[in-house]
């Protein structure tokens, strides 16, 4: 039932939450409680995440559900879920937090083959009253697990060392790479990271019948968001976050051209994306929906655009 609404879902967490923000090297579970409409169920959670493990004051989190958690509740059926959290308890860490929430909703606007987000609001309470008062409650949200996405989608996760570079769905395949452009992510590629075991960076491969589609995630530091602590890498040639490169691989022009169409085709839904956002602030609305209308603006040529895509395009990893 998690994930059958993007209804506001209010929570309370408690717990040895203090404790936990030690180490933040460590990937150890400790014992919490969730409570969500009037339930209340046992979670384990640990510390998730590299670079807002190291720079967050409130780092991202793994929920770690019990195979008997009670079927009353919201969370029964889920097992293991990423819960995204506000970073820092000052500043706009929460308004930051809400964009990327954002950026997936528009992905499940544009194709079902996505991972699927609830948004929450979370009071969150210390056993050793450990926490700044200013951390709570907050806007977070959770996001669809590997093998919920595998089961509604009928595709099988499947962790390969590099990317296939002509065997996989194409289509698809130029459909994420304007996907990203649109929100103004570059930290991703067809490449495994340093903390990675399979490819791909900040991507997830599926098989889908005999298609391998790969399935974005990790938005955070995307122009759409532009986070205080976001900056692009220097091998990019590009000053700030907000400024958008295209990072697929060369693929056929009728491909990127269908593509295009394709998220044009849901403009007006991307367009009302923002302000159906639970929390975002009027300001973030505006600068949210300034920042896509100017993609739709590039788009109105889309000769132009798809001319920009081949000049920068990835020849081979």
């Amino acid at each position: 039932a998690l994930f059958e609404t993007d209804d506001l879902l209010e929570v309370r967490i408690s717990g040895p939450f203090a404790a936990l923000f030690v180490d933040t090297a460590s990937t150890e579970y400790r014992q919490f409680t969730i409570t969500a409409d009037g339930i209340e169920v046992p979670v384990k959670i640990r510390l998730r995440g590299h670079s807002r493990r190291r720079i967050c004051e409130f780092p991202p989190l793994k929920l770690n559900f019990a195979s008997e958690t009670d079927s009353s509740s919201v969370f029964g059926g889920q097992d293991k879920i990423k819960l995204v959290t506000h970073c820092r308890n000052s500043g706009r860490g929460e308004q930051d937090l809400l964009e990327e929430y954002l950026a997936y909703r528009i992905q499940n606007r544009i194709t079902d083959f996505s991972f699927r987000v609830r948004p929450l609001y979370i009071t969150y309470q210390d056993d050793s009253q450990g926490l700044p008062e200013d951390a709570s409650p907050r806007h977070a949200f959770v996001i669809e697990s590997h093998e919920e996405f595998a089961a509604r989608t009928g595709a099988e996760r499947v962790p390969l060392d590099a990317f296939p570079r002509h065997a996989h769905d194409r289509e698809h395949a130029a459909l994420m790479y304007v996907y990203e452009y649109l929100i103004g992510n570059t930290d991703w590629q067809m490449l495994r990271a340093d903390h990675d075991d399979s490819c791909c960076h900040n991507s997830e491969l599926f098989m889908a019948g005999d298609a391998l589609r790969f399935v974005p995630y990790d938005f955070d530091l995307a122009g759409l968001v532009n986070a205080r602590y976001a900056y692009p890498d220097p091998q990019l040639r590009i000053k700030r976050v907000r400024h958008r490169l295209y990072r697929g691989l060369c693929t056929e022009r009728p491909l990127l051209a269908a593509a295009v169409q394709r998220v044009r085709s849901v403009q007006d839904a991307i367009l009302a994306a923002p302000a159906e956002v639970p929390g975002l602030e009027p300001r973030n609305v505006r600068a949210a929906t300034d920042y896509l209308e100017r993609f739709f603006d590039e788009a109105e040529e889309p000769e132009s655009l798809l001319d920009d895509f081949e000049r920068h395009c990835v020849e081979s990893y």
